[in-house]
């Protein structure tokens, strides 16, 4: 069966209202699969199995502690309303690309309290931790402004001086490779919590796709390391302990940059569009060119579905994710729009040619 490209209507179960519902979730799975088969047959959908051009989506932490203005570190962007715009953008195009898209790889956020970049971590010269959004250097340990908190050496089975060596070296090796200086981040996305969950309209649209297409949409589990950040999905931070050892499960996912790049066309998204977005795109890059730079023109970046990280008063890394896509289009990538039809991409009639 050859698939047409012309897009797809947005089913009417769909609301936009519900993007900006942090209470919306899918009720009713069982009704949703139901109603997915009949789009299927409706539309003459069928199983990505048969799907002659391989594109994947890969949605990077749409969580709800990212995307509502009650969860722990919302991605409001200038506008204020940032992530949940981008949500509505998103799940529309991933119902109007619904024949189209054939896998979706979601990345979770996954933290536990104590963490590098959590505050029970650290420990200031009174005693007390330090606030959320402090930023933590090197020089800072070395004045001994701060120390590890011997309660987490405790829990990593580590000696209370070895893992303030290591929160030093950490700090090195960041300001080493030019990366964000070692933040100290709000409590979110902890594992059990609502704020760790899929936001309800993308889990919703997930759900309708696999449903529709015979897809397994995966989850991808990133964060959980206590000894070193997970911005990107491919790499952490740090992988290095200060002896020199490897940060104990601390890893490149090979598995995944192979999925990718068997795919046609890469698709690339989510929150948010300074942090966890655009490192992700980043070493997803210093890959491409430590194998073929030519792969770079298979990567799409809808950047009107992502949005940077600003607090108001405080930091604003808008200038910052902007530099970094720029970045990103210099090298090859693509820089397209949701509301674009994938056939209208630069180099995607080509691939689509032979389903028209």
């Amino acid at each position: 069966m050859i698939r047409r490209i012309s897009r797809l209507p947005v089913p009417g179960h769909y609301d936009k209202a519900n993007a900006y519902r942090f209470d919306y979730h899918v009720a009713d799975i069982t009704k949703l699969q139901q109603q997915a088969i009949e789009w299927r047959k409706t539309h003459q959908l069928h199983y990505v199995s048969s799907d002659e051009v391989k594109i994947h989506l890969l949605v990077v932490d749409v969580q709800f502690d990212f995307s509502f203005p009650d969860g722990k570190l919302y991605v409001g962007g200038r506008s204020g309303t940032g992530a949940m715009d981008d949500h509505d953008r998103l799940a529309r195009f991933i119902y109007r690309n619904l024949h189209l898209i054939t896998e979706i790889t979601f990345t979770m956020d996954t933290h536990l309290p104590y963490q590098i970049f959590h505050p029970v971590a650290h420990l200031c010269k009174d005693g007390t931790h330090p606030k959320p959004m402090t930023i933590i250097s090197a020089d800072d340990y070395h004045r001994g402004k701060y120390r590890a908190n011997p309660v987490m050496a405790f829990q990593l089975g580590m000696d209370p001086d070895d893992l303030n060596k290591q929160f030093t070296y950490y700090c090195e090796k960041l300001a080493e490779s030019g990366r964000y200086q070692l933040t100290i981040w709000p409590y979110h996305c902890l594992l059990g919590s609502r704020g760790h969950r899929l936001v309800g309209v993308i889990d919703e649209a997930r759900l309708f796709h696999s449903f529709a297409r015979g897809s397994v949409n995966k989850l991808e589990i990133k964060g959980d390391n206590p000894l070193t950040e997970h911005y990107s999905i491919f790499e952490p931070e740090v992988m290095t302990m200060y002896t020199g050892k490897t940060i104990p499960r601390a890893a490149k996912n090979e598995k995944l940059l192979e999925t990718l790049y068997s795919s046609d066309m890469t698709i690339i998204t989510g929150e948010a569009k300074s942090h966890c977005l655009a490192w992700t795109i980043e070493s997803l890059l210093d890959d491409i060119f430590a194998r073929d730079e030519s792969l770079a023109r298979k990567v799409y970046i809808l950047e009107d579905c992502s949005s940077p990280i600003v607090v108001p008063g405080v930091v604003d890394y808008t200038e910052e994710a902007d530099r970094a896509f720029q970045r990103f289009a210099d090298a090859g990538m693509n820089l397209v729009k949701s509301t674009d039809p994938i056939e209208t991409w630069p180099g995607a009639e080509v691939k689509l040619k032979a389903l028209r």
